[in-house]
């Protein structure tokens, strides 16, 4: 596999589903936490390209992330509404980063955008809602 660009690290806080998925990397770009993938053999559909769940899973894992993060410790938050719109493909091998833009970060809901890149083509946009919770892990 190709090697993973300077300044990225293995995610540090994951799961399950996140390990099975992944492996994803990060790297902090000011406030932002940049979320990424290397494009796996186990991330491409029957048509030879990279699944659209594995980039619905990226832009809300960056998403989640980066809204969590603004405060330490962690908010803890979970996934209320995530729209998708799929502009381009990406194919095994591709390294696709995922950036957010926060558009309001409130008490019980939280708004962002995300964009997946694969090199300088943006392939993906996607829209959240994140909900607060009490208690429970984020």
């Amino acid at each position: 596999m190709a090697e993973i660009p300077a300044g990225f690290a293995p995610l540090d806080r994951t799961s399950p589903y996140i390990e099975a998925m992944g492996p994803f990397y990060w790297k902090a770009d000011g406030r932002q936490r940049i979320v990424a993938i290397r494009a796996g053999e186990r991330h491409i559909n029957s048509r030879g390209f990279v699944h659209g769940g594995v980039l619905c899973g990226l832009a809300d894992l960056a998403i989640g992330y980066n809204l969590a993060f603004l405060e330490d410790p962690p908010l803890p938050l979970v996934t209320a509404n995530l729209t998708v719109d799929f502009a381009g493909a990406a194919k095994r091998g591709d390294w696709l980063e995922c950036r957010v833009d926060i558009q309001r970060a409130g008490g019980r809901l939280s708004y962002a955008n995300a964009y997946v890149w694969r090199g300088a083509e943006r392939i993906v946009r996607a829209s959240a809602i994140f909900a607060r919770v009490d208690g429970g892990a984020a």
